[in-house]
């Protein structure tokens, strides 16, 4: 590699598929990765996450997996035979870890000095054979090679591509906290096991998010899933609102769970509303550009794999750029590697 100079990588966006981005790109040696967040430190909004056999598949390849722990799903299913690929990945089974977890054990695998806070992407400019030009808040500029956007479902990378591209509310929105475990354990049945409660226009579910035995007192998450929210169109922020308990607890469901929210804390309660939008027919433009996660598919949390999705994204966007350098092809031929794999995989769903 002396002498040659370094492909530039710009990643916007440090979630779990950025991280796992940045540190599937780290890896490979003819790249110069810059990972740009817009918060001015780490951070993860939500509770809980998902994990499952392919969750720990990809996080074992990024050497990752070891910093992740949970609360373990009841166990509903039995084996007919085992697959040697599988094997260590489904013996871990699937857990309900803190979202914070995740995002720490991705965080310290990641390179020093690759990631950039307090950056905001305003816009990106086609500068055609010259990269892809980057204009962030804070008024500075940068210039890459290749663009990975992994800036969620509300997308600035995929509405720059796909202009026509747009989202609507599903009407679906949930309310998300974790609370001490022991603060509900007054209440029947309501922390013994991850659970789904069904009531009339939502549900509700409860989960454990922390390994049995790991911390004195454990979270618990509780997450109120409400499905005929009002949609103001004004409204610009739509993740992570704070919710008011009156308002959390308007919703009619047994008395057990009215407990349960009743038990947490004013000011406690975050609001996620839910947007999709129709399938995009590419996952990337410009030929030096691609999406990744919710950026890529804004399936609005249906799958509950959302992070899954795209921490595979990362990887196989990797394997892809590897491959066509070994090969001495050019970028966009990764590119097409790349959504040549994933369109396919989402069109699926």
């Amino acid at each position: 590699m002396v002498g040659q100079a370094l492909t530039s990588v710009a990643i916007i966006g440090g979630g779990p598929g950025g991280l796992g981005t940045a540190i599937a790109l780290s890896q490979l040696l003819f790249l110069r990765v810059t990972l740009y967040e817009k918060n001015p430190e780490p951070r993860e909004a939500g509770a809980g996450i998902s994990l499952s056999t392919n969750a720990w598949k990809v996080l074992d390849l990024l050497g990752a997996s070891d910093g992740v722990k949970g609360g373990s799903k009841s166990n509903t299913h039995q084996s007919i035979i085992k697959h040697p690929e599988n094997s260590d990945a489904q013996s871990r089974g699937a857990i309900r870890a803190r979202r914070t977890r995740l995002q720490s054990a991705l965080l310290a695998k990641v390179p020093e000095g690759i990631i950039q806070y307090s950056k905001k992407l305003l816009f990106m400019e086609d500068l055609t054979i010259n990269g892809t030009r980057l204009v962030f808040e804070d008024q500075t500029e940068a210039i890459a090679d290749i663009v990975v956007g992994a800036d969620g479902l509300h997308s600035i990378i995929r509405k720059t591509l796909f202009t026509d591209h747009e989202l609507h509310f599903t009407g679906n929105s949930a309310f998300r906290v974790l609370v001490p475990k022991s603060s509900l354990a007054h209440i029947p049945e309501i922390t013994s096991t991850t659970s789904w409660w069904w009531g009339k226009d939502g549900h509700v579910y409860l989960s454990d998010v922390d390994e049995e035995g790991d911390i004195d007192d454990p979270l618990f998450e509780i997450t109120v899933r409400s499905y005929c929210e009002p949609h103001s169109p004004g409204k610009t922020v739509f993740w992570g609102i704070p919710a008011t308990n009156e308002k959390v607890e308007s919703r009619e469901f047994d008395q057990r769970l009215r407990d349960a929210v009743s038990a947490v804390p004013e000011g406690e309660w975050k609001e996620f509303a839910t947007f999709a939008g129709p399938r995009l027919e590419r996952l990337t433009g410009w030929k030096k550009v691609a999406l990744i996660g919710d950026a890529s598919h804004p399936l609005s949390g249906a799958f509950g794999s959302g992070a899954t999705f795209a921490m595979e994204d990362g990887w196989i966007l990797a394997r892809a750029l590897e491959l066509t350098q070994n090969a001495a092809y050019p970028v966009e031929e990764a590119l097409e590697i790349f959504d040549h794999i994933r369109s396919p995989y989402y069109s699926k769903m």
